[in-house]
């Protein structure tokens, strides 16, 4: 028989990372991604009090299954220039319809507006607090 033991341990864990960055650059530079390419309505999930799967989630939407993409390149890119950090887990690139890149203390939810709406990250989480991100910049 084989001892599965360790492997499942490791499936529901979170990896421990080399460098130690602060969240808020972190958030920060997630956040510049997605205002570059102009994602819509993003909010910052504070979660950290009500489930250990991560700190905090961003939640946005794009417009096309084009802006989508180009939302979480934008998202990957920025954070690997600014902390030379490489996504942890994604799904849903090919799809583009609720694209999911996994930073382990901050996941990035990006839907088109019709999933957004139907899975309602919002209100699953809406003892979460949280925060409106406005591009300061316009």
């Amino acid at each position: 028989m084989t001892d599965t033991t360790e492997s499942t341990k490791s499936q529901f864990t979170k990896p421990k990372t080399e460098k130690p960055y602060d969240t808020s650059k972190l958030i920060d530079a997630i956040t510049e991604g997605l205002l570059e390419k102009k994602a819509k309505d993003i909010v910052l999930l504070d979660v950290r009090e009500l489930t250990t799967l991560a700190d905090y989630f961003v939640v946005c939407h794009g417009t096309s299954d084009t802006q989508i993409r180009a939302l979480a390149n934008s998202v990957e890119k920025k954070v690997k220039e600014e902390l030379g950090e490489n996504v942890w887990q994604q799904e849903g690139k090919d799809s583009r319809r609720w694209v999911i890149l996994d930073y382990v203390n901050v996941v990035v939810h990006i839907f088109t507006e019709e999933k957004r709406d139907y899975y309602g990250i919002e209100r699953m989480w809406n003892d979460a607090k949280v925060t409106q991100i406005e591009d300061t910049v316009s």
